[in-house]
């Protein structure tokens, strides 16, 4: 694109600061037809020599393809739903959280539209671009990405956002999330308490807001860390690895505390098939199915995450309704579920006896 035209772009997109920019902008900055953008953003490019300008036009103006336009024919419309975008919808802990935000957007008669990230950055991105495209009435995003400002454009011409469980990072947003330190160092204390001074902790990506923060609160509440007993990077089915490699090492723990939920059922399985869910104490952070049926039952940290959802669709209303004022950060107390799991006594071996 020529320096007259990059200076006509970057004239117009502040002219568009407080709206989003429609196809009849990139026509006007491309200086083409409106038909020969249609046939473009629809997979018709045209006459070559037409593409390049076209797509110099998008990428300077940030358009997207407005999928509801073709459809509604009207100039401004609410679609009566929001989008949430979480890592896992197959997830306990991300399916309540989508119930609580059902509930409250039902009563306000929108529908809930949800997708799975896979904690993957770009995937996400993708993911909020086609609902946004979609004009919902406004976004709830439990991020994977380290970068949320690619949401900055959004929120400024009037996309209502809010955030879940993790907070954004390089963007201001309203944000719910878990006191995730203070559930883990309580549970920590917890095993500390009943003669555990030797606890493994197993976590997922510490690049993740909440496996840093539970870990933060294991460390504080521990003081005297031995890194060998902490396990990173972990899923389901590599947690049961972690879990004997820490029970084989020479002095190895005598409680466990597991930072979400799919790793406590990994370890669940793997004490058991080691045979050690009876010597070998067991926290883990978020409630799981069945916690309570198990043998010996599993000592949690419970969150409340359909109140972490119902609270960040409060929010997202709120803005929806024109609510126009500075950020808002809520935090959801967790809770100490005492079972069985946490009350085993730590043996000592005649080898550290002596």
């Amino acid at each position: 694109m020529s320096s007259a035209a990059s200076d006509a772009g970057e004239q117009l997109r502040a002219k568009l600061a407080s709206r989003r920019p429609t196809m009849k902008d990139v026509a006007t900055l491309a200086q083409v037809s409106l038909s020969t953008v249609s046939r473009f953003v629809n997979g018709d490019p045209g006459r070559p020599e037409l593409v390049a300008r076209i797509q110099d036009a998008i990428d300077l103006l940030g358009y997207r393809r407005d999928l509801t336009a073709s459809t509604l024919r009207r100039a401004d419309r609410a679609s009566a739903s929001v989008g949430v975008l979480v890592a896992d919808v197959g997830n306990p802990f991300f399916a309540a959280v989508l119930r609580g935000v059902e509930e409250v957007a039902r009563a306000r008669g929108s529908l809930t539209v949800a997708a799975s990230s896979d904690e993957d950055p770009a995937r996400e991105r993708d993911l909020a671009a086609a609902l946004i495209a979609r004009r919902i009435d406004g976004l709830i995003v439990v991020p994977a990405a380290e970068d949320s400002s690619y949401l900055r454009p959004e929120r400024q011409v009037g996309v209502p956002l809010a955030f879940i469980d993790r907070p954004p990072r390089f963007l201001d947003a309203d944000t719910v999330l878990s006191d995730n330190a203070a559930g883990t160092a309580t549970a920590t204390r917890h095993l500390l308490d009943a003669g555990h001074s030797r606890i493994g902790f197993l976590g997922d990506r510490e690049r993740i807001f909440t496996c840093a923060e539970r870990l933060r609160g294991y460390r504080e509440a521990i003081g005297t860390v031995d890194p060998a007993l902490i396990r990173l990077e972990l899923d389901e089915a590599g947690v049961e690895a972690a879990t004997r490699s820490l029970l084989t090492l020479p002095d190895p723990p005598t409680a466990l505390l597991t930072s979400q939920n799919l790793l406590t059922m990994g370890a669940i399985r793997a004490l058991r098939r080691l045979g050690a869910q009876h010597r070998v104490a067991l926290v883990g952070f978020d409630d799981i199915p069945l916690a309570d049926a198990v043998e010996p039952s599993v000592t949690v940290v419970a969150q409340r995450p359909v109140d972490l959802g119902r609270r960040a669709a409060e929010l997202l209303f709120d803005r929806i309704d024109g609510y126009d004022g500075p950020s808002r950060r809520m935090i959801v107390e967790t809770q100490l579920i005492e079972r069985e799991s946490s009350h085993l006594r730590p043996r000592v071996s005649p080898q550290r006896a002596s």
